[in-house]
């Protein structure tokens, strides 16, 4: 499967420690950045730019990255056709693939240790979405709202 990652400078080591496990799993990663190590670096164009990638590529997943992660969510949020959502655990992270058939998960590297978060990644990619009548209902009206606007 593709994965379109990106992370901030909070992020960056869990970024790098990801893709390599994703690689190594036989995933194709692409890598939005940051490519370096930048305290001053703005997350939005990261998460932007993996969310487009997302939406523009069906049938790939998003991971973005920061420090608590809820910021690299909003951004990627902010891109239509973008289902992101934070994952804290297991079940928040399989939850929003099996629900809610998030298309990008957000995770918080100052939240998590590396083996933790690569979990929650794992998790989330490994679930699929249910297919559930209900479920799929409720992401057609928020589909619709966000055309409207």
């Amino acid at each position: 499967m593709r994965i379109h990652v990106a992370s901030d400078h909070a992020g960056y080591e869990l970024k790098v420690a990801l893709v390599a496990h994703l690689r190594e799993a036989g995933h194709d990663v692409v890598d939005h950045g940051a490519h370096a190590y930048d305290p001053q670096d703005d997350y939005p164009s990261f998460c932007f730019a993996a969310g487009e990638a997302v939406v523009a590529d069906p049938g790939t997943l998003g991971v973005v990255i920061g420090g608590s992660g809820n910021g690299e969510q909003i951004a990627a949020n902010k891109v239509t056709g973008v289902r992101a959502a934070l994952a804290w655990n297991d079940e928040t992270a399989r939850l929003a693939r099996q629900h809610n058939d998030a298309n990008v998960v957000a995770v918080g590297a100052r939240q998590h240790t590396i083996d933790e978060a690569v979990a929650l990644v794992d998790a989330f990619l490994g679930e699929p979405f249910s297919h559930d009548p209900r479920h799929q209902r409720r992401i057609d009206q928020l589909a619709a709202y966000e055309a409207a606007r």
